[in-house]
């Protein structure tokens, strides 16, 4: 799907360009990194949840710097809009992300072992990078 598509789908709606969103949606991306950092000696379950919010964040960043906003708050659809602009790998990670963060927030505690928080924390660390390259670029 491309951009046109995901727009007429409904998936996405066009708004005007306003740096101040991109940069409040960077500036939540990197709060919540920050706070995921700080989570990791308490709870891995939350240090790996805030860490994907924090890439969640980012990619709205790049939607809004884009001139667009999700029609939605499902996580599907920040997923869809990045594989645009993505590359495949950062996507399916994201994705897998998303997936492992809803089993540790609605299903059992002890979801996500250390290494997995520290690993969600690096590429998510990563993949804030990327983004903002991204629109730097335009």
């Amino acid at each position: 799907m491309d951009i046109d598509e995901l727009e007429r789908a409904g998936i996405i709606k066009r708004l005007p360009i306003d740096e101040k969103k991109v940069s409040d949606a960077l500036d939540l991306a990197k709060r919540d990194l920050k706070a995921a950092r700080n989570m990791m000696g308490e709870n891995c379950d939350w240090a790996f949840s805030i860490a994907y919010n924090s890439m969640l964040q980012s990619v709205r960043a790049l939607m809004f710097s884009k001139g667009y906003r999700p029609s939605s708050d499902a996580g599907h659809v920040s997923a869809r809009f990045a594989k645009l602009f993505l590359k495949e790998d950062d996507v399916i990670m994201f994705d897998r992300m998303r997936r492992k963060r809803h089993t540790a927030v609605y299903g059992s505690v002890g979801t996500i072992s250390r290494t997995e928080a520290e690993n969600a924390l690096s590429r998510a660390e990563k993949f804030i990078r990327e983004i903002e390259t991204l629109i730097k670029r335009g």
